[in-house]
């Protein structure tokens, strides 16, 4: 499995389980999303799927299990494709990896007024201070939610900055999924 921190929480740990993967692919990689299932609902309904996944030689404690799902349509824009997605009841949450540019927030003084949004983002990917991130944010069905950042320039395990609110857009986001 990863080497992510026992005492963290179920959602923690799949957030830096799915961080820990995607790191392994690379940088400059397409948005990846994620459905979280109950671990141990995923043994008792789908034993074979479980044990394809190597859960069968798990602990028996409580997690969420992320499962990969389809790759995400690059000719659409993320919030709109996020608007079509219906989850089923076995689905407890989700997570989604974005790589983005990043500015501080002394750079927002300095953003020229009028740019429309290709040119506001060449600005950005010019701009000296930029930063590229890599976001993991994953939501539960009852609202809870997680994420982890990671800065190119600070790529390892141990620099990931984890937090329920670094990346609250997202989140809200993603929640919005699992309304009827």
């Amino acid at each position: 499995m990863s080497n992510t921190p026992m005492a963290a929480s179920p959602l923690t740990r799949a957030v830096l389980e799915i961080d820990e993967y995607v790191s392994g692919l690379g940088w400059d990689q397409p948005a990846r999303l994620f459905a979280l299932v109950d671990t141990a609902r995923l043994r008792a309904d789908q034993p074979s799927l479980a044990d394809r996944l190597g859960l069968q030689d798990e602990p028996e404690s409580s997690g969420l299990t992320p499962i990969e799902q389809d790759e995400i349509p690059t000719d659409q824009p993320l919030d709109e494709f996020l608007g079509t997605i219906a989850w089923p009841d076995a689905v407890v949450g989700c997570a989604l990896v974005v790589e983005r540019l990043m500015l501080p927030p002394s750079a927002e003084a300095q953003v020229p007024q009028g740019l429309n949004e290709a040119k506001l983002a060449r600005w950005v990917a010019e701009h000296p201070d930029r930063q590229e991130v890599r976001m993991t944010v994953a939501v539960l069905r009852d609202g809870a939610r997680d994420s982890a950042l990671r800065l190119r320039e600070k790529d390892s395990a141990t620099e990931v900055l984890t937090g329920s609110d670094l990346v609250p857009g997202l989140a809200q986001a993603l929640t919005a999924t699992f309304e009827e």
